[in-house]
């Protein structure tokens, strides 16, 4: 079975700041807080409509989950744990601040079957950092994902791309030191600015200038394409699409099918490469059914942009490829072996 995510959410409670980018009732839809039996409720749910659910985990995303009260936080452990073990879940995974890390909570994690730490690190620039106000630093990631992983847990990062006063240098930055970090997972979240934060206040003032949207998705495929030769899964690209979020939108990088967009450009800078490194105009393509889409783009985006440089392509399926793979003139490649400079 694929893996998932039981997502519940827990909004901002325990919070001890109000980032600059924030406001978490909009990105989740909710100003509730659950409860052991909104744990229990869900979680029965979820088994009765899973068949097999070895390869879920329960998690609790949204705020910061072990800077809640420690009352709390333990009843929502204590529900969750009764859903883990033998024909239910496979363990439970949390979303937390760095700074919020220690072998304390850690000792707790671990006696509830939390297999799963993901860090909100967003940047690893000191400076961006405290310019969006988050309250620690990028020392306190590195010593909060080394703590973990020496505890035996997995470790997630979560970045933001775009953030006020961060530049493609400072990307490429916390790209190289979140992967000497050595997560299992990240995930990618290009900036959008929402109604009643401070970054739409400086927005709206000019004193926040957003990069051109086209440049941030190059940026991020760039990104994915280095993560996964650093053998690190990227697990999210996008906020999740949602009404109230479209409803708040002021300014940003939010598309529905933002991943979509990016694994599509990761296809054509590969088509195009290889297109200049064969000197030929006329390419045969082949590609897994379901990444046909992502290989033409949407409207037909990708094959408009070969053509405007002269290429004519004919694309086929083949189910007998990967779906990280594409078959260019009869040569097999694969679009995230890709060495060498990121060029951001």
């Amino acid at each position: 079975m694929k893996h998932c995510n039981i997502s519940i959410f827990v909004t901002h409670v325990g919070c001890p700041h109000l980032c600059a980018f924030c406001n978490q009732r909009t990105i989740t839809g909710s100003s509730d807080i659950p409860h052991a039996e909104d744990v229990k409720r869900i979680c029965s749910q979820a088994l009765e409509q899973l068949n097999e659910a070895f390869d879920s985990e329960i998690a609790f995303f949204g705020g910061s989950f072990t800077a809640v009260p420690r009352d709390y936080m333990l009843e929502l452990l204590e529900a969750a744990n009764s859903f883990v073990g033998s024909g239910m879940f496979r363990g439970i995974r949390i979303s937390t601040r760095p700074d919020y890390i220690d072998a304390e909570v850690l000792e707790i994690l671990k006696r509830y079957n939390v297999t799963s730490i993901e860090l909100g690190a967003q940047s690893l620039c000191d400076e961006v950092l405290e310019a969006n106000e988050r309250g620690h630093s990028a020392q306190d990631v590195a010593y909060a994902s080394d703590l973990i992983k020496n505890y035996g847990f997995e470790l997630g990062l979560q970045m933001m791309v775009g953030l006020y006063k961060s530049n493609p240098e400072r990307e490429l930055e916390t790209l190289e030191k979140m992967i000497s970090l050595k997560p299992k997972t990240v995930r990618i979240y290009p900036v959008v600015v929402l109604e009643g934060t401070k970054l739409a206040e400086l927005y709206r003032k000019g004193e926040y200038r957003l990069m051109p949207f086209d440049s941030v998705i190059d940026l991020c495929a760039k990104m994915v394409i280095r993560f996964k030769n650093a053998d690190i899964d990227v697990i999210k690209l996008g906020l999740h699409s949602s009404e109230l979020v479209e409803k708040n939108i002021v300014a940003g990088y939010y598309h529905p099918a933002l991943s979509e967009i990016v694994y599509s450009r990761i296809f054509l800078d590969c088509i195009s490469g290889y297109a200049v490194s064969n000197g030929t105009d006329k390419l045969d393509i082949a590609v897994n059914r379901r990444d046909v889409s992502i290989v033409t783009g949407q409207k037909k985006s990708n094959i408009l942009a070969l053509a405007q440089k002269g290429i004519k392509c004919e694309i086929t399926q083949d189910d007998s490829l990967d779906r990280s793979k594409i078959r260019i003139n009869g040569e097999i490649i694969d679009v995230f072996k890709i060495t060498g400079d990121p060029g951001l």
